[in-house]
């Protein structure tokens, strides 16, 4: 893990610092919130910021906000000041670490806040199938595509081939290219120069560069847009990339992994993905199977989650019932992997007793079972819909299913059986509108 930390925190730095080189954390240091993001837009990347309360830290939050830098911050600051500790939660931190710094304090900061645990939990013998082919092509230059459905772990695999790669010394770097609108992907992915468009207010190295020498990932590539394929594929051809307004091609040594969950084949046939970029990505195809294709990952992935869940909450892991077994082993999981870890995350806070029965596993499918199997049940549930609009149901349908994937977008666009950029046009709206639209990791029904 790479972790910047900004200000001197009289004398406290050092300290800070050697724990968290202890824990496996590359640190680096900057006196100022200037001198901290000039590092960042250089391509000096990090995974965590910690920073001196005493800075402007929401100064700093809304630069990194502004210029898409997407990191968690961590304010710190000497002694146990309330105060700066509210401002600071409140400008964007997401915690507050008072100084002379606790050991196990710093440890379960970096762990919670910037998590690097990327081992694939599996048994079935798919899973294992596909591992084993990412062994083999893992040790090679050669450019990746990871298919398959939404929340079956396409990033972990990314991950798992770059640990086992000739660059798993340098950095992992992933852009979602489906959660940047379009009119920025080419800046986050080349970088720009000072004044190139507005708002670009300094130099940003762009991902390419920031991965140089290591792996970058370009998950849901198949959302790129058709003009912006065209300078990707220029960039795999001639190892060199253009920033935005910039005056002369800069070299880059990049290996790409990346990922989609459409079937490739039907893009390029539909003239929505470039036949040649698909060529150039897909010289190896890891497909990795639907949650549903593969149970005996399961019950283990059940077992997991729950261990996961209950030390993330300072519970016991309790065992889950034989009954629960059945119920998990029976259900078809359209969510996959995603969908599973949110069920048990659920099922570890609402058990009850000394193990994790039925009654603490909540299902897509249980809104329909409680509306009635037969014709009855089915007509008075219509019946209940009539008076209201489409535009009123689509979206109560819409807010109740990232409610349930605690506010995933990807995965709520999975189950409803849309694209993720319409999805976000949908929220952009109903947040425009006034309704409560649910963020990551919100596990309460919205009021609307």
């Amino acid at each position: 893990m790479r972790l910047l930390i900004i200000g001197t925190l009289e004398g406290q730095i050092g300290a800070a610092s050697q724990i968290a080189i202890q824990r496996g954390a590359k640190v680096q240091q900057a006196d100022t919130v200037e001198s901290g993001l000039a590092g960042l837009r250089s391509g000096h990347g990090a995974d965590l910021v910690m920073i001196d309360v005493t800075l402007d830290v929401a100064a700093f939050i809304k630069s990194l906000e502004s210029e898409r830098i997407s990191i968690p911050v961590v304010a710190c600051g000497i002694g146990n000041d309330t105060k700066a500790a509210v401002r600071a939660i409140r400008a964007g931190a997401k915690e507050y670490v008072p100084l002379p710094p606790s050991t196990d304090l710093i440890a379960a900061v970096l762990e919670a806040v910037a998590e690097e645990n990327y081992a694939i939990v599996h048994k079935d013998k798919k899973m294992a199938a596909v591992l084993r082919l990412a062994d083999q092509v893992a040790p090679s230059d050669a450019g990746i595509l990871i298919t398959g459905p939404s929340g079956t772990g396409k990033e972990l695999v990314a991950r798992y081939v770059h640990g086992r790669s000739r660059r798993k010394g340098h950095r992992f770097v992933a852009v979602n290219c489906a959660a940047i609108p379009e009119n920025l992907l080419e800046s986050e992915l080349f970088g720009h120069e000072k004044g190139a468009f507005t708002g670009a207010i300094a130099r940003r190295i762009g991902k390419f560069e920031e991965a140089n020498a290591g792996t970058l990932l370009l998950d849901e590539i198949s959302e790129m847009d058709p003009r912006l394929q065209a300078k990707l594929l220029r960039a795999l051809q001639e190892h060199e990339i253009d920033r935005v307004g910039g005056a002369k091609p800069v070299p880059v040594d990049v290996r790409i992994i990346a990922t989609s969950n459409r079937n490739m084949e039907d893009e390029v046939a539909g003239g929505r993905f470039r036949d040649d970029l698909y060529f150039r990505l897909n010289v190896m195809n890891l497909k990795i199977p639907a949650l549903k294709e593969r149970p005996d990952d399961i019950p283990v992935l059940a077992d997991h989650f729950v261990k996961k869940y209950s030390e993330a909450n300072g519970m016991a892991a309790l065992p889950i019932s034989v009954e629960t077994r059945k119920l998990l082993a029976a259900h078809a999981w359209p969510g996959n992997v995603r969908e599973l870890e949110n069920t048990m995350h659920r099922a570890v806070l609402l058990a009850t007793g000394d193990e994790i029965g039925p009654e603490a596993i909540m299902l897509n499918s249980e809104r329909a079972a409680a509306a009635g199997s037969d014709a009855a049940g089915d007509a008075a549930t219509t019946a209940g819909l009539v008076g209201r609009t489409v535009a009123d149901v689509e979206r109560e349908l819409i807010i109740d299913t990232l409610q349930h994937c605690l506010g995933n977008r990807t995965h709520a666009a999975t189950i409803l059986g849309i694209s993720i950029r319409t999805l976000r046009n949908k929220l952009k709206q109903y947040g425009e509108q006034g309704f409560q639209v649910p963020t990551p990791g919100d596990g309460e029904r919205p009021n609307a």
